[in-house]
């Protein structure tokens, strides 16, 4: 017989625990604990099926290709790693109105236009609502199957009468089962309906896509093993009053999730930017104190973009630090090596170091761009707007070499710079020639004499 027990879950990580806490031991916030009950069935029979398997040696598995179907959406394939894979599950986060509904719309339009049968399940929106938006998206003329519901039974029931090749769930957190009393949303429901998905894309060889809602801190809403369920996690990163949008795989089982997508929102949906460095140094100021162009390498793609400081003496005791789209810490540290290694009086000035364009860099190369962006303001002198910088900044004020950097004087080239700051370890690796001016620097004080 089945036993009916209370367990109390954290709503953000997913901790189970057996009474209720204030604080979660595990993600550290507060107020986060709901009961639920769960019922616990005897397992007898399941262990001794589970006795029948025998392991099978890794040189008798065999390997195959996984077929992957195309989006005909090229930023897209590029962040799946080449399209989506049969039989696969994947998760789609971010903020309200970023587009995540209509990214899978358009990818739902194509595959139909291109002949594939496809399902889409929506328990926000209504069939006249996905009608209105699909209107805006462009034609279609493929079988584009809508099911407005939330009844996870159902669902499965449609699923397997249509059996489509690929199918949107919008989105994760409406969905409910019958097996579970919890509500719509909770963890339990969450990890239950994702479940059966999984076990309807691996038996069906079905392709599907989830929506699931975000926090307000920025990371997927419901148990931390809803991310380890799925077989890849995109989220979609921008402002919703911007009109760039960038898309990022931070899991990816068939992939790299190095890859990154750039889309532009329009009327009629999302647009794919082939070229995103010439869109984010559109309007740059030229010969500008505190501006500088820099090259980060995400994944395969060099991406030129400006990066602006503004250091100003303060007028408090203690001077602001602001830094949008760059790790915060990172300008700190930064800041501490100009004022130690090359003796810059930072202390008593407040510094705001600002990513142009709505992106969000985290990689070591652009330490150097940084660095001379803050002491261009502080000295109110300006470098050549043909300039291109990247490097890695050490504690001590070296100037560490970065990974592919003839692929990132290739990018900047084709931009139509003509000198390049970088570190004098590349330089002197370098296979291939080029007709920019190479500046090669070993440190700090080097960079900042080009200034």
């Amino acid at each position: 017989m089945a036993k009916a027990k209370t367990i109390y879950f954290c709503q953000e990580c997913g901790y189970e625990s057996a009474k209720w806490m204030g604080q979660c031991p595990s993600c550290k916030t507060w107020n986060t604990f709901v009961e639920e009950r769960i019922e616990t069935s005897n397992k007898r029979g399941a262990k001794a099926r589970k006795a029948l398997a025998s392991p099978t040696n890794i040189i008798e598995v065999s390997t195959k290709e996984e077929e992957r179907i195309p989006t005909n959406i090229t930023e897209l394939d590029r962040v799946l790693g080449g399209g989506i894979v049969k039989g696969s599950l994947s998760l789609v986060g971010g903020d309200p109105g970023i587009g995540k509904s209509t990214l899978l719309l358009q990818v739902c339009r194509n595959l139909a236009n291109a002949g594939r049968k496809v399902l889409y399940v929506s328990g926000e929106e209504s069939l006249h609502q996905i009608k209105m938006r699909a209107s805006r998206i462009g034609e279609f003329s493929g079988e584009l199957l809508l099911l407005c519901e939330t009844d996870m039974d159902t669902i499965a029931d449609g699923i397997l009468k249509a059996k489509p090749e690929f199918l949107v769930v919008d989105s994760i957190q409406t969905m409910y089962s019958d097996a579970v009393s919890s509500a719509a949303g909770s963890v339990s429901q969450v990890r239950e309906v994702t479940s059966r998905l999984m076990r309807i894309a691996k038996e069906h060889n079905i392709a599907i896509f989830i929506v699931g809602h975000v926090t307000k801190e920025g990371v997927v809403a419901g148990p931390r093993t809803l991310e380890h369920m799925v077989d890849t996690v995109l989220y979609f990163e921008g402002d919703r009053q911007a009109v760039y949008r960038v898309l990022r795989s931070v899991k990816n089982r068939f992939g790299s999730t190095n890859e990154i997508g750039v889309f532009e929102m329009r009327q009629n949906g999302l647009t794919e930017v082939e070229n995103p460095s010439q869109i984010m140094l559109n309007g740059r100021p030229l010969d500008a104190p505190g501006s500088v162009v820099v090259c980060s390498l995400e994944g395969t793609r060099p991406v030129l973009i400006e990066i602006q400081a503004l250091v100003s003496p303060t007028n408090f005791n203690m001077p602001r630090r602001t830094a949008v789209g760059i790790d915060y810490n990172r300008v700190n540290l930064l800041m501490a090596v100009l004022e130690k290694r090359v003796g810059l009086q930072l202390g008593g000035c407040d510094a705001y170091v600002n990513l142009a364009g709505g992106m969000r860099l985290g990689e070591p190369a652009i330490d150097l761009g940084i660095i001379l962006a803050i002491a261009s303001s502080y000295k109110n002198q300006a470098l050549t707007a043909d300039t291109i910088i990247f490097g890695e900044v050490g504690l001590v004020g070296e100037i560490r070499g970065v990974s592919q950097a003839e692929q990132r004087i290739i990018e900047a080239e084709k931009m139509g710079f003509h000198t390049c700051i970088m570190p004098k370890s590349d330089m002197q690796n370098m296979r291939i020639k080029s007709d920019m001016k190479l500046i090669g620097v070993a440190n700090v004080r080097e960079a900042l004499d080009y200034l």
